[in-house]
């Protein structure tokens, strides 16, 4: 993503219609994110000032983000290209990081280098057979912004991509059956769309949400070492990814000794 989309997400983050949207999803992580155990959590991009982590019972917690200086930021990288060793995360939230990355598979690929056996990735995603997908289809290529410049991934194609990863999906779910309207009043108005959707057509939400689970045959699940090879964005490396490293390396030279 360029720094001019990056802006243009932002800004659209700031619309009723993102509000309206965010708040939906964020329910939805409020009632799945407790029940998935972990250590640490790393968060790939923001969610539109929405804490994430709120939700999440981890105490170690990273939110990864590739513009510099951004608000909360612990750590400046690519998510196509994870500062961190393999095996050493617990779970990966992906906030609509997928639709408006460069490569999403890659994306995908590292997450489940960094991801410890049994670990969870929780993914947020746009869907192209929506309402939104078809206002989407209207928008002619160049003069998509967001969040039409995205990619909008299947579902069906993002279960395909875990499945060839070694992932099994444990969670998914659509959601937001209301047309992508800027006034409050008329979002407001049609809020039974999502009732009704979740009941008639429920393949049709503007957005899913989907957990998978990384699978790797063989090896049994390990507690996470949580050695990690970060830096901030101005060169400090974050307190939460350094947290009770010494105490653990102090543990393991009096048992070697």
């Amino acid at each position: 993503m360029t720094v001019d989309q990056r802006q243009q997400l932002l800004a659209w983050f700031e619309q009723p219609l993102a509000k309206s949207l965010l708040a939906c999803e964020a329910e939805r992580l409020r009632a799945l994110l407790p029940g998935l155990y972990a250590s640490n959590v790393l968060q790939l991009g923001p969610m539109g000032g929405i804490d994430l982590f709120e939700s999440c019972n981890a105490p170690q917690r990273i939110l990864l983000d590739t513009i510099p200086g951004s608000r909360d930021c612990s750590v400046q990288a690519l998510p196509e290209n994870l500062p961190f060793d393999h095996n050493s995360i617990d779970m990966v939230l992906l906030p609509h990081t997928l639709d408006f990355c460069v490569d999403p598979h890659q994306v995908l690929r590292e997450v489940g280098r960094v991801l410890m056996p049994e670990s969870h990735v929780v993914i947020l995603g746009f869907n192209p057979y929506s309402f939104w997908g078809l206002k989407r289809s209207l928008v002619r290529p160049r003069r998509r912004q967001a969040p039409w410049n995205g990619h909008f991934i299947s579902l069906h194609r993002m279960k395909d991509w875990l499945k060839l990863l070694q992932f099994e999906v444990t969670h998914g779910s659509m959601m937001y059956y209301r047309p992508p309207m800027q006034k409050t009043t008329s979002l407001d108005r049609l809020r039974a769309l999502d009732k009704l959707g979740d009941r008639w057509w429920p393949m049709m939400g503007g957005a899913y949400l989907l957990a998978a689970k990384k699978r790797v045959e063989g090896m049994t699940p390990i507690q996470s070492r949580w050695k990690l090879s970060v830096v901030r964005a101005n060169g400090v490396a974050p307190e939460a990814a350094t947290r009770g490293i010494a105490a653990k390396q102090a543990d393991r030279k009096k048992t070697l000794g």
